[in-house]
């Protein structure tokens, strides 16, 4: 059996707005976040506004192993000054709950939504 896993990155456009898009697939490994943290990293470099709105669709998400969680949470912490505005799109109940424990680690606001385009619009309000 055939286990997909792993983040791709991305910068959209809706109408006059910009943000970081990512999109969680399967259960996160360590070796998931050695591949996207350079290409993570060099992203936010390359954006002229110092706070970034990031769209996390983790429909597909399941979760992560142990030193992927700690790879993540060192994440958030390294950049989380730049987020103004975090939307978590997924199904699962457990969300809701990790979108309350990484809001403590970004300056701006996290929000979990089960609509893409409720997450994009809460995304678009000024």
């Amino acid at each position: 059996m055939i286990k997909k896993h792993g983040l791709t990155l991305g910068i959209s456009r809706v109408d006059e707005h910009v943000f970081m898009e990512l999109k969680a697939v399967g259960k996160l490994t360590h070796e998931d976040y050695q591949n996207i943290t350079p290409m993570l990293e060099s992203t936010i470099a390359g954006i002229d506004h110092p706070k970034i709105n990031v769209l996390i669709d983790a429909t597909e998400f399941e979760g992560w192993e142990v030193r992927a969680l700690w790879d993540d949470f060192k994440l958030g912490l390294k950049h989380g000054q730049e987020f103004q505005k975090m939307a978590i799109v997924g199904n699962k109940k457990w969300m809701s709950y990790a979108v309350k424990v990484g809001s403590w680690f970004i300056a701006g606001n996290a929000k979990h939504f089960e609509d893409l385009t409720d997450a994009i619009v809460w995304l678009n309000k000024k």
